[in-house]
């Protein structure tokens, strides 16, 4: 058990300038001490099991990348607010500084 004490907790919480109270100390340092045993388990999985990122094979479900015909610029222009130049033309939101 790694014993995490209501200092230690105090001193973590002072330093990530957090307010505790005396009742949260002890709520935290039961739940913090729980957590590093929990994760100092792992040290005990045997060192031949291999790392995995997903336990279920992962396949590619995309279709393959094909053209296929698309708007031609004046059918996709012909719905817009305001064009110019064969371009959509929107408001600016930049400042003259760039």
């Amino acid at each position: 058990m790694s014993d995490i004490t209501r200092s230690d907790v105090a001193h973590l919480a002072r330093l990530a300038r957090l307010a505790v109270t005396d009742d949260e100390l002890d709520v935290f340092s039961g739940q913090l001490d729980a957590i590093l045993d929990t994760v100092g388990r792992v040290s005990d999985i045997a060192d031949d099991v291999p790392p995995t990122s997903h336990v279920a094979p992962l396949t590619n479900v995309l279709r393959p990348d094909e053209a296929e015909p698309s708007l031609t610029r004046e059918a996709a222009l012909a719905g817009a607010p305001d064009a110019e130049e064969g371009r959509f033309r929107v408001p600016r939101i930049l400042g003259e500084e760039l």
